[in-house]
């Protein structure tokens, strides 16, 4: 199939989007993403904050691990029930929801009393994120023209980045800020605490932006708002296209299906249909790799080599720079070369790159305080993680929203969204309660596992994952 750049929209009989109206779809888009940047805020801002509460609550790796990951599990829930709270309230009210619960969850982690308070309160921030996470790809795709569809769905993830490098942006501004103390006192506060809480910053702004952008087509036109719908697809796909005609389009494929439950998902020879395997399977894999151990443990990843706490914020930093450029260069080339190219490409790199870090951190000498790496494998270590980092971004970290957004049935669309979802996120659970032991054990080690599953995904990838390049979603189904 050849690029879709300008390829015409389904039954539209147009392109699939006038230049003018481009602008105005970007900017849609780029509100509904802004709960990607709160994904990426809250899953990287603990990085800042891991040793200070290590110290404040006096707690071992394995406590200390499952207080980071128990967002993970509001997560989960929230993945698994947006889809059907999407279906009954639209997507716009859920979104509302979900900055109301960052929002909340922003000042209770910053305002702990206990630490099982503040477990609680992440885990009532995770649930927004899961929301989030699975109302924002499902939105961008039903508002976005099909020749456009994959860029602009890339704009989760490019918001998923720019959350985490901003996160730690503003983590090493509050440091210096407290002189390099992590418990250092500002204003009344400990730095690790004002870290957590400047999140209330960009809720309320996820919020506000949720006011200004309008409906899903699909959804006003499943509760009978047609006009409403109609005048959407203008703004989204230009004046030219028939809307009479997309609207007839939607309703048809809304009555043709039943409302996804769980139980719609049901029937495959393994118990899931294949394609929801399929979607699994893309969101364990994403995970399994490894990729959150460096956005949630990186600081104290470089501390445990040698690095000085000031200089790993920097590292963590200039990854995350790392993972926006892929991004970027994942968005160009998405709609080009296809979502089955880019995976493999990532997945070659990704395994590379785990493979040679693990090597690098076998070298790993010292303990207590004196932890090093000799001079060539500390820079083999730190160019790998970069490379890791970067072939991630431009493949899975992309691709997989991408899919996941795309590749289900508009019949059982929601529910599968959200196992997938959910699976990712238990996935991503089961990493980073597991990293610390793993590293105390061997930190090579755990590496190796991570290039193992990189390696695996290869032919997962080549014999069941589909290309949805240039496909209006009626034609998923």
């Amino acid at each position: 199939m050849t690029s879709t750049a300008n390829a015409p929209a389904s039954g539209g009989g147009g392109r699939a989007a006038a230049p003018e109206h481009l602008g105005h779809v970007i900017f849609i888009t780029a509100a509904a993403a802004m709960g990607g940047f709160l994904f990426g805020y809250d899953s990287s801002v603990i990085n800042g904050a891991v040793e200070a509460i290590r110290d404040r609550f006096d707690v071992g790796s394995g406590t200390l691990a499952q207080v980071i990951a128990a967002a993970l599990i509001g997560c989960a829930f929230g993945a698994a029930t947006a889809g059907r709270i999407a279906d009954r309230i639209g997507r716009i009210r859920c979104m509302q929801i979900a900055a109301v619960l960052f929002a909340a969850s922003a000042i209770g982690s910053a305002l702990p009393f206990a630490l099982w308070d503040l477990a609680m309160w992440r885990v009532i921030g995770g649930f927004g994120i899961g929301m989030a996470s699975v109302i924002g790809p499902a939105y961008i795709a039903e508002v976005s023209p099909p020749a456009y569809r994959g860029r602009l769905a890339s704009f989760q993830q490019a918001a998923i980045v720019i959350g985490i490098a901003v996160s730690q942006l503003v983590n090493w501004g509050i440091l210096n800020l407290a002189d390099g103390d992590q418990r250092g006192k500002l204003g009344g506060l400990e730095a690790w605490q004002w870290m957590l809480g400047v999140m209330v910053i960009p809720a309320v702004l996820y919020g506000l932006l949720s006011f200004a952008i309008p409906e899903s087509p699909r959804f006003l036109v499943s509760v009978g708002r047609t006009e409403k719908a109609k005048t959407v697809l203008r703004e989204v796909e230009g004046d030219r296209i028939d809307a009479d005609a997309r609207v007839q389009e939607i309703d048809r494929a809304i009555h043709s299906e039943v409302k996804s439950t769980f139980k719609d998902l049901l029937g495959g020879r393994f118990g899931f249909l294949p394609i929801v395997w399929i979607g699994i399977g893309l969101s364990v894999f994403q995970q399994l790799v490894g990729i959150n151990v460096i956005f949630y443990y990186s600081a104290s990843l470089w501390q445990s080599v040698g690095i000085d706490a000031s200089s790993s914020f920097l590292y963590s930093f200039e990854t995350s720079v790392v993972n926006i450029i892929g991004t970027v260069i994942a968005m160009l080339f998405v709609d080009r070369i296809g979502r089955k190219a880019l995976a493999l490409i990532g997945s070659t790199g990704m395994a590379i790159s785990l493979g040679l870090a693990a090597w690098a951190f076998s070298y790993k000498a010292g303990g207590s305080g004196d932890v090093a790496l000799p001079h060539t494998q500390g820079l083999v270590a730190l160019i790998a993680a970069n490379c890791f980092v970067l072939f991630f971004a431009l493949s899975w970290g992309v691709v997989v929203w991408v899919l996941l957004g795309e590749m289900f049935p508009g019949r059982i669309r929601a529910a599968a969204l959200g196992v997938a979802a959910a699976a990712q996120w238990i996935a991503n659970w089961v990493i980073t309660v597991s990293f610390p032991t793993l590293s105390d054990w061997n930190l090579s080690g755990a590496y190796m596992i991570y290039a193992v599953f990189a390696v695996l995904s290869i032919p997962f990838v080549v014999k069941w994952v589909p290309e949805t390049k240039g496909k209006s979603l009626e034609e998923m189904g």
